[in-house]
């Protein structure tokens, strides 16, 4: 995760801000996008040295996506868009929350997809990798801004 797109993930919190939308909604696909470029950079690692002695072990890639997560969490901190008073949900911050809410989306997206694959052994539509986590994500985003509206 680059500083230039933690500024956007920044400058996309404010956007939305002015737009209306609730940080939570917002922050659900901030977290699916840091898991996401979590695994991208995992699979780039592994493809750029496939012979590098750890590429087993699951511990550096642990390693990986909690660095990406704090690469991300701790400007949100620092630049005080997290930790605002009166902006939580169940009395967690809106945008960790959302961002736990997202990766998870994300996973059990990812898993569905999976699980159909080796259930019924074909896919049955392009891009079934994409839309099953895309769509979860979207059917969480609908009901977390249903039930956010004030």
């Amino acid at each position: 995760m680059c500083p230039i797109c933690t500024v956007t993930v920044v400058a996309g919190l404010g956007i939305s801000r002015l737009l209306g939308i609730d940080d939570l909604v917002s922050s659900i696909w901030i977290g699916a996008f840091i898991l996401s470029f979590s695994y991208i950079t995992i699979a780039w690692i592994i493809k750029k040295w496939p012979n590098w002695k750890f590429g087993a072990s699951i511990y550096w890639k642990l390693i990986v996506i909690a660095s990406m997560y704090l690469f991300v969490l701790i400007p949100l901190k620092l630049s005080g868009v997290i930790g605002i008073y009166r902006n939580t949900f169940l009395g967690i911050d809106k945008i960790i929350f959302g961002i736990v809410v997202g990766s998870a989306g994300l996973l059990v997206g990812a898993f569905a997809d999976k699980y159909q694959r080796t259930k019924f052994k074909k896919i049955f539509f392009p891009f079934q990798k994409v839309i099953f986590p895309v769509v979860a994500l979207i059917i969480l985003s609908v009901v977390f801004y249903y039930i956010t509206l004030k």
